[in-house]
């Protein structure tokens, strides 16, 4: 059994609390501390965990007097990079939620902290470590069509950024990696509904070499839904990363006329975001880079600021 390594939380809110359990049941995990302002979150986490060892902290400064090496930030957007560079800098790893900071020089700050201080820095990019996805990014080889729609009712969370920085920045991601090519031309329009912040939107992707990506982002719809779709020559992948199942279809041209056949694809059950705080947790075991490096957080987060730009460019 590798030795443990001193775990901890920063921010315990919708997204940090689903960490602060996973980190007490990680084998390679010893959670020793968590930071979070509002009295009656910490007072719920400590009382859920504090026999685990998550106890709270003040402050990222006692967090890190407490021992902890690698520590999930999952506070607000807007305060990612303050947060994640005190702990880089006071020699912890960091795994920071996405988006993994507001501007494009705050995020390469992160990357130079980590790297100037020999520290791991992953982005959790959940959809990543999702089953299906992880099934089916090997086989989407030469895609030259992306669908997606990411649509979730209206909940009054992570309001300091739009629906683009919040959900789409997910597919951006995705796409990104699948592409592994260039964005040539963005068209993009939204609008906000509930909030102050565009709320809904919807976008193409053109890449180089050709590929095309239709992308709709959405959190004021009346139900749940996360679906993607690939397509490549003799090939088409529907994926429902919320059911975590996937449909695929080749066209098969060697036993007679060419037909459509169905295709199976393993998909390996897991949890994603266990599976992200487990990777995260090995790369820093490993000293080997992460996942989801800090330049791809950096390469979504611009795409999906350029992305926004577009859509305030058409709002006027």
């Amino acid at each position: 059994m590798p030795d443990k390594i001193k775990t901890g939380i920063a921010g315990c809110g919708y997204l940090g609390r689903h960490h602060a359990r996973i980190l007490t049941e990680l084998s390679l995990s010893e959670p020793v501390g968590f930071v979070e302002p509002n009295d009656d979150m910490a007072a719920e986490i400590e009382g859920k965990y504090g026999a685990a060892g998550l106890v709270r902290c003040r402050s990222v400064k006692e967090l890190l007097e407490r021992g902890a090496t690698a520590v999930v930030v999952a506070t607000p957007t807007s305060t990612h990079a303050e947060v994640a560079e005190e702990l880089l800098s006071g020699g912890a790893d960091v795994l920071v939620e996405k988006p993994m900071t507001v501007t494009l020089d705050e995020a390469d700050r992160l990357i130079a902290v980590a790297r100037g201080n020999g520290r791991v820095l992953q982005v959790g990019h959940i959809e990543r470590f999702n089953p299906a996805v992880v099934a089916v990014l090997p086989l989407v080889t030469e895609p030259k069509f992306i669908e997606a729609h990411r649509l979730g009712v209206f909940v009054p969370r992570a309001l300091d950024v739009d629906v683009v920085l919040d959900l789409l920045v997910h597919d951006l991601d995705i796409a990104l990696e699948i592409v592994k090519r260039p964005v040539t031309a963005i068209h993009a329009v939204g609008v906000p509904i509930l909030s102050k912040k565009v709320d809904i939107a919807s976008i193409r992707l053109e890449f180089e070499g050709g590929c095309v990506a239709n992308l709709t982002a959405s959190r004021v719809s009346t139900e749940k839904t996360r679906k993607f779709r690939f397509f490549q020559p003799d090939w088409y992948f529907s994926i429902d990363t919320q059911a975590r199942d996937v449909t695929a279809y080749r066209l098969d041209r060697l036993s007679g006329p060419p037909r459509i056949m169905e295709w199976p694809v393993a998909v390996v059950a897991a949890d994603p975001l266990t599976a992200e705080d487990g990777a995260f947790l090995e790369a820093c075991r490993t000293r080997t880079e992460p996942a989801v490096t800090g330049e791809a957080g950096r390469a979504a987060l611009k795409l999906a600021l350029d992305v926004q730009e577009e859509v305030r460019r058409r709002l006027g």
